[in-house]
């Protein structure tokens, strides 16, 4: 039994403790309430259908708000972001890796493992024709000026130039890297290619065919994703060595202006040239790091936001501010072979039914 004294010993030290609350600030009461309402968050997860789930690349359609999932084996999947709902698989599209819109040309290319491009219409999604044009096939970016395809080849070490048109092969490049990663066009004319092996960014004339420059990577290793920035002419690569980091090269000399930590494992890299931002997806570490560009030179971490384990390809929405990524439920089977590149316990597997789509955006303040 709790006696009169103890009592009033209770009673004070609550008055104590209310006291206290009472003449904390306000802003520490609400602190858990208190994040920017520009930082990202979690809007939707949706899951989709299917078997053992595998993935690569992920592209945005503005016009039509829609996702390009390539879902290798699976073929190219198409997820109205409106509806938050898939629409379609595209025909003829086993095995694609990654998906290249050219809105202008009203024609989306799935970019196929076996070295093959499936053209269909933007805005139908009826599939056009597919074509084999090498030996295996793993992206591709889009050269504004000279209306030229460049498919990126990893395991024949080549870069080969199609019409989009007719997807007529037009000339190829060989290459010295034997591991081609993330390209990008810098929409002057050439196309930055990022060699993973040599640490290094290629530059070809989409016009010539010709390697331009090999320009090494200062403070990077593994360099993967790639995005940039046409006003000024820099490249942003995500580098996935021992330190992971966000390399800054400018386009024209090749010097690597600056780095910035970044997370284990990135796939992604996004550049908005509207709100000067670079967004980059980390599969690994899990998180969604974002910078802000101050000026051609200067560049400064502005978030970092929590995702799921794999979530590591990117498609953003500038309209919307929305970044999508997707990911599953994986596994390491030790039985099986196992990727230990990325990390010890990097999935060889994934469980059926738990292929996700992730969309994030700013947060919201409550009313």
């Amino acid at each position: 039994m709790i006696s009169r004294f103890s009592a009033r010993l209770i009673a004070l030290g609550a008055c104590a403790v209310l006291t206290a609350i009472a003449c904390w600030p306000s802003s520490a009461l609400a602190r858990k309430d208190a994040l920017p309402s520009q930082f990202f968050r979690l809007q939707s997860a949706v899951k989709l259908p299917g078997a053992e789930p595998d993935w690569d690349y992920l592209a945005y359609d503005r016009q039509h708000a829609r996702l390009f999932i390539a879902h290798r084996d699976a073929g190219l999947w198409v997820f109205d972001t409106r509806k938050q709902q898939l629409i379609r698989k595209i025909a003829q599209t086993q095995g694609a890796g990654a998906a290249l819109l050219v809105p202008v040309l009203n024609r989306g290319f799935a970019i196929n493992e076996d070295g093959s491009i499936t053209m269909f219409d933007l805005a139908s999604l009826a599939p056009l024709k597919r074509v084999r044009i090498a030996a295996d096939a793993d992206a591709a970016s889009y050269d504004p000026v000279s209306g030229r395809i460049a498919v990126v080849s990893s395991d024949s070490s080549k870069v080969t130039f199609v019409d989009p048109r007719s997807l007529a092969v037009v000339g190829a490049v060989a290459l010295a890297t034997e591991r081609a990663d993330g390209s990008a066009a810098d929409g002057r004319g050439a196309i930055l290619l990022n060699e993973r092996d040599r640490n290094a960014v290629l530059k070809i004339d989409a016009r010539t065919m010709k390697i331009l420059a090999e320009w090494p990577i200062t403070g990077c290793t593994q360099p993967t994703g790639i995005a940039y920035d046409q006003a000024a002419h820099r490249a942003f690569i995500g580098c996935r060595g021992e330190h992971p980091v966000l390399a800054i090269v400018d386009g024209d000399s090749g010097a690597t202006i600056m780095t910035l930590p970044l997370g284990r494992g990135n796939d992604g890299v996004v550049f908005d040239p509207i709100r000067k931002r670079i967004f980059t997806t980390n599969g690994v570490d899990a998180n969604l790091v974002i910078f802000r560009q101050d000026d051609a030179d200067h560049y400064r971490m502005e978030q970092a936001i929590t995702t799921r384990p794999q979530a590591r390809t990117m498609a953003y929405d500038p309209d919307r501010q929305r970044v999508f990524s997707v990911t599953a439920e994986g596994v390491l089977d030790p039985a099986k072979p196992v990727n230990s590149g990325p990390s010890a316990f990097y999935p060889n597997g994934h469980y059926a039914g738990s292929f996700v789509v992730l969309t994030y955006a700013p947060a919201r303040r409550r009313n």
